[in-house]
């Protein structure tokens, strides 16, 4: 969780320094693992199905990255840039173990329960510096820090307003759904919606049009999937589905009405007219801010269909085949699907589809468990990754090593959650209905390997 906070406070970990120190502690916690096992003499580990799509996307980057000298002496690779895959192929591997580790050691009540309310803080405390900062903006990140030219829409801890608004909308769902599924009660659901408040208004205000479709997507899925919570009580299927309607509209409602006091009118030329604040003079249109790129991106991909141009390779093979010289660096095709499609070929995309439906699955498995902690784990888990599939349409959240570690520690808990869900109801299943007992959920606290 540090780690995952340090990323954030970064400004994304998308510097040099910053990467090398998440390394560090990704593998500083490694050698913990391992002086666990050392120390107990055992070794339990639990590998959840969506980490084998991320083990096969990280032997395609080290195969790319692997260089061959020829007889002329010069280098070979399956990667239009060495060095670049094999950066990105460390970084992949960091992503990874941190995803395992999650499944790991996330888990049990009373760490979900640190995890969803670290989160839910932290998430609250980020929005306040963020429109806190960007009423009080004096041109220097943490009013301390310079920004380069190219950096025009910063908002909170991040260069790019896209960036923060894809942290906000995979860290709102959180409270939400502690809300709807009955973990926090009375008093409690006031602060909890008021921090999903200010994660909207402040995910709004950033001005991001990817944000705000993403953040209606997440909110319409915790809506939708309230109606799975309790299909096992029909009796209060109707009261449960209420409730959660109820608890949608009214956070929705007053995240609308906070945008409209703080002041609606940037947002209004955003959404149609495509202007930034203090840019009245520039509309944005579709195909100047992403069309071009998508267009040459989809000459990369016809170029090299099956395993692309290599991870991180995408700004040094883009010139090859880009046909609009703007006099620009282009590095990512603002769009995580064509970019992975671009770096990684179709093998890269069956992974990404694989990951896609593998998380899903393990989401809808855990909206059935019996336990209101899990099924919320499940529930925020899943309208997170659903925020961010949207966002990743029009943006590259997940190039970024903060935005992609919170997706993946997200996907991991789900995930585990689900397992664990899918194990107590196959138990269930081989128990005579007629007796009234409930199967005790394997834990890796306990010791049993799940």
């Amino acid at each position: 969780m540090i780690a995952l906070v340090f990323t954030a406070l970064a400004h994304g970990a998308v510097e040099a320094w910053s990467v090398a120190i998440f390394e560090i502690m990704i593998v500083g916690l490694l050698a913990l693992w391992a002086a666990k096992v050392f120390v107990e003499r055992r070794l339990i580990i639990t590998i959840p199905a969506i980490c084998w799509p991320l083990a096969g996307l990280l032997v395609l980057g080290l195969g790319q990255s692997v260089g061959l000298t020829n007889s002329a002496g010069a280098v070979q690779s399956l990667s239009m840039d060495l060095e670049s895959s094999r950066i990105v192929a460390l970084l992949l591997f960091c992503l990874v173990a941190a995803c395992l580790m999650a499944a790991n050691f996330l888990v049990g009540r009373e760490r979900l329960n640190l995890l969803m309310n670290g989160l839910v803080i932290f998430g609250f405390a980020l929005a306040i510096f963020g429109l806190i900062q960007h009423f009080s903006w004096n041109g220097k990140l943490y009013w301390l820090r310079s920004i380069s030219v190219a950096a025009t829409t910063p908002f909170g801890p991040f260069v790019n307003h896209n960036h923060f608004a894809g942290y906000m909308e995979m860290l709102l769902p959180l409270p939400v759904a502690l809300i709807v599924t009955g973990v926090v009660r009375a008093e409690a659901r006031l602060f909890y919606a008021f921090a999903a408040i200010m994660m909207g208004v402040a995910t709004i205000v950033s001005l991001s049009r990817g944000g705000i479709i993403s953040l209606l997507a997440a909110l319409l899925f915790i809506l939708v999937m309230s109606f799975r919570l309790r299909k096992r009580e029909s009796r209060n299927l109707t009261l449960s589905s209420l409730t959660g309607i109820g608890a949608v509209a009214v956070i929705m409602i007053a995240i609308i009405a906070g945008v409209f006091w703080i002041g609606a009118d940037s947002v209004v030329d955003r959404v149609t007219k495509g202007q930034l604040a203090g840019d009245e003079q520039q509309t944005e249109t579709f195909y100047s801010s992403r069309g071009w790129i998508w267009q040459d991106t989809l000459k990369m991909i016809s170029a090299r269909p099956l395993l692309g141009v290599g991870l991180g390779a995408y700004q040094t093979a883009y010139p090859v085949y880009s046909e609009h010289d703007k006099g620009m660096i282009v590095d990512k095709a603002h769009n995580d699907y064509l970019h992975l499609l671009a770096e990684g070929g179709l093998v890269g995309g069956l992974l990404a589809l694989c990951f896609v439906f593998l998380i899903f699955r393990a989401v809808f498995r855990g909206l059935n468990s019996r336990d209101p902690l899990r099924a919320a784990v499940a529930l925020g888990g899943g309208a997170a990754v659903c925020a961010m599939l949207v966002h990743s349409l029009f943006d590259f959240n997940l190039q970024l090593p903060s935005n992609s570690l919170l997706f993946l520690l997200l996907s991991a808990t789900a995930a585990q959650v689900g397992q664990g869900a899918a194990v107590v109801r196959a138990s269930s299943q081989a128990i005579d209905p007629a007796l009234d007992i409930q199967p005790r959920t394997a834990d890796l606290a306990t010791g049993v390997s799940s």
